[in-house]
Formats: structure tokens, C-alpha cells, sequence
């Protein structure tokens, strides 16, 4: 009788395993696991708040992991915000690196900058280029929409003078050509169809 219980016991187990393998196995690649870029794109959309105000007025804020007043922001804030949603602190990373590279940074000839500063430094579209090419990938600028993807970082020239920067999404526009762009320009942190607005200058990939 001790047998029967043990031969039976045995079997149940088999078959409990096999089940959870076959569940497992026939769960979306999605459900399971996400790239880094995904997982950027959906920490961009979940920082979206169209209610932020737009101030770059300099402020001194913690380090690391500092920021400014939560109402607040600009452009450089939604990276730095959606990177912190995954664990990377972009104020801890571009002072580390420019501590030991300053003379690679363009704070000395934009700024009359001559040391680092964590209040700003990440704060500076032309610095996180420089970062993202230096410690990341710099990918082809182009005028194909296809060679925008999901987790990328863009930076623009508006107006021949306004630097700027944001966040390509997993979203696509409404014909489905161009990926939706989570930035701030002035209307808070916003999801917009505005890849080709504004002259490209730059085109990156930063993971950790």
C-alpha cells in the first residue's frame, strides 16, 4: 500500500512540473522578458505630465540622484527622469565621467565652466551628447524614419540655437510611419509626433 502512495505521489509530481513547463512555454516572448530599449521607451511614457512646468533656471539640487522640484523640468529632465525609472543615474554617470574628462565636455567654451557642477552638468543637452557618444553608441542621423527605434535617444537643433533632446518610443504616429517621441519642449513632459520637427543633430543608444 506504501508503494501505491509513493508511485502515486511521484506521478502527481511529473505531472504538476509538466503543466507549468507547457504554460511557461506558451507565454508571449513579451510577457516574459523586454530589451533594455523597451523598458526605456515604457519608463519614458510613464514620466508623460503635461503639466510640468518648463523653467531652466539653475538649481542646487542632491547628489546623486537629485533632482529638481517634481512640477518642474525641461528637456534634459525627461532622460534623466526615465533613466532613473531603471536603476541609471545620469547625474551620478556624466559627473564620474567628466571628473575624469572635462576637457572632452564643451563646458569650458559654452559656459566659462572650468570645474564640474552636479547641479547642471547632466542637465546640458550638449554634455549627455557628448556622455551618449562617449560611454553609449552614436547611431546614423538620417531623414528614414526607420532608422529611429524604440529606446533611442534624439537630439535637435531649433531654430539654429535651442538645443534639445528626447526620448523615441515604442508608439507610432497615426499613418504608422514615424515612432512618437516622449520630450518637453515647453507644454510639460508630452508624447508627440515630432521626430522631423526640428534639425537632428544627434542620434544615440545608452543602456547599463
Amino acid at each position: 500500500m506504501k508503494q501505491i502512495y509513493i508511485l502515486l505521489f511521484v506521478l502527481l509530481s511529473y505531472s504538476c512540473q509538466q503543466k507549468e513547463k507547457e504554460q511557461t512555454a506558451s507565454l508571449p516572448t513579451s510577457a516574459t522578458t523586454k530589451t533594455f530599449e523597451e523598458r526605456l521607451s515604457d519608463a519614458a511614457i510613464s514620466v508623460i505630465d503635461p503639466t510640468i512646468d518648463y523653467d531652466p533656471a539653475y538649481f542646487s539640487i542632491a547628489y546623486p540622484n537629485g533632482d529638481v522640484p517634481k512640477n518642474k523640468g525641461v528637456c534634459t529632465d525627461v532622460i534623466i527622469r526615465s533613466y532613473r525609472k531603471l536603476g541609471i543615474d545620469l547625474q551620478k554617470e556624466v559627473h564620474e565621467d567628466m571628473v575624469t574628462y572635462f576637457t572632452e565636455y564643451p563646458n569650458l567654451e559654452k559656459w566659462g565652466m572650468t570645474k564640474t557642477d552636479t547641479n547642471i552638468d547632466h542637465r546640458r543637452v550638449p554634455n549627455l551628447e557628448v556622455f551618449f557618444e562617449r560611454k553609449g553608441e552614436k547611431l546614423t542621423v538620417s531623414q528614414d524614419p526607420a532608422t529611429y527605434k524604440t529606446g533611442e535617444i534624439v537630439t535637435w537643433m531649433i531654430n539654429g540655437k535651442l538645443p534639445h533632446i528626447g526620448i523615441v518610443t515604442n508608439k507610432k504616429s497615426k499613418d504608422g510611419k514615424r515612432n512618437l517621441i516622449v520630450h518637453n519642449i515647453g507644454g510639460g513632459q508630452v508624447l508627440e509626433d515630432c521626430l522631423f520637427e526640428y534639425e537632428i543633430t544627434g542620434h544615440y543608444r545608452y543602456w547599463k
